[in-house]
């Protein structure tokens, strides 16, 4: 039985705007583009486990970002800083 998320997301039309060109274009990065296509499915009313079925991904990833959009708005699903060294691309050789 899906379980129901209480999350429920409504969206200003400049967010609707925003988060449809960012799942329609295809030169940004791949993460941005999901990210955009879970808020509106989920703004659409379709459950996390549907999402992530469609998206092919899992749900806990799905409620993850539906909560951080729901807290943050765009801003939420914008890369964070990581802990740890920075990566170094590309990698050099130390011979």
């Amino acid at each position: 039985m899906p379980r129901k998320s209480p999350f429920h997301i409504e969206l200003s039309i400049d967010e609707q705007a925003e988060l449809s060109r960012r799942a329609a274009k295809y030169t940004l990065p791949y993460f941005e583009v999901i990210r955009a296509k879970m808020i509106l499915m989920a703004a659409a009313g379709i459950d996390n486990d549907e999402i992530a079925a469609r998206l092919d991904t899992r749900r806990e990833v799905v409620s993850q970002w539906r909560q951080r959009f729901f807290r943050e708005r765009l801003a939420g699903l914008e890369e964070r800083a990581r802990p740890g060294r920075p990566r170094v691309f590309p990698p050099t050789a130390h011979r």
